[in-house]
């Protein structure tokens, strides 16, 4: 994959030991890293060490005042001034997936605004091995520092590109043999039911709308998560954890060379 990626930002504010120690590893450069006072976590000598070998200054500071660049409690008394997470280029992400050997798993995400979903998406996609997340430009939720704490460091891994047109991206996926699989409460098919093992692109709406009308349509097939509650729907980040582990599931049990079932022609 190229290197080339566009900055969200010039530098924004890192919280939580983890998201901070992950940037680091990453190459992210930070101007200075603050640490409240008595703060106490065994991974804070790690992170320490990492901002020494990267001649990174280090401040210290009253909790109150994390507390308040912050605007809560919740930063485990450590913060970052860090470069900002950058985007892949979608057309990059593409060149990948051709490239790869293995059978693409995307997730697209239409227009999911709660950052701490996309944040939580991103921590399990890392870890499923998905080979990308894209998002739509607008109305949906960026690369900001709710979603790189919420992603536990994921965000510092797993290639995320923005598109300005969805349905044009899900054209373009079908040409490279991908199959554009929906999530939707009044599909037929149970989500078990699909056969993962193809290079396949899973689309999720966002909180309470659900999948955009063009993007329901241009979608191979919609597949739904069985519900046998009184509430209506999973949380999109659960969701998105449900399916990515049954195609996991799926391709650890699958004797089908890498690649996958090509797609029919249309």
């Amino acid at each position: 994959m190229k290197k080339s990626r566009r900055p969200l930002t010039a530098n924004h504010l890192l919280y939580g030991v983890n998201p901070i120690i992950e940037a680091l590893r990453a190459g992210r450069v930070a101007d200075v890293i603050t640490i409240a006072e008595g703060v106490r976590d065994d991974r804070l000598r790690e992170l320490i060490e990492l901002a020494r070998q990267r001649g990174i200054r280090i401040n210290h500071a009253r909790r109150a005042d994390l507390d308040r660049e912050v605007g809560s409690t919740h930063h485990q008394g450590v913060t970052a001034r860090i470069a900002a997470p950058k985007y892949t280029e979608a057309d990059d992400l593409l060149e990948a997936i051709d490239d790869s050997r293995q059978p693409a798993l995307l997730l697209v995400l239409d227009g999911v605004e709660d950052p701490r979903n996309l944040g939580a998406i991103l921590r399990t996609a890392e870890c499923a091995g998905a080979s990308g997340v894209i998002l739509p430009e607008r109305r949906a939720a960026g690369l900001n520092e709710t979603v790189a704490k919420a992603s536990a460091g994921a965000v510092e891994y797993l290639p995320v590109a923005r598109v300005t047109n969805l349905s044009v991206l899900i054209r373009q996926l079908k040409e490279r043999n991908v199959w554009v699989i929906g999530a939707a409460a009044d599909a037929e098919t149970s989500y078990s039911e699909w056969d993962w093992t193809r290079p396949s692109a899973i689309v999720l709406g966002g909180e309470g709308s659900g999948l955009h009308r063009l993007v329901r349509e241009n979608c191979d097939a919609l597949v739904q998560i069985p519900v046998h509650g009184k509430i209506e729907s999973l949380n999109v980040s659960v969701a998105a954890g449900i399916i990515l582990y049954e195609a996991l599931r799926q391709r650890s049990h699958s004797s089908e060379p890498a690649g996958g079932s090509r797609r029919k022609s249309s």
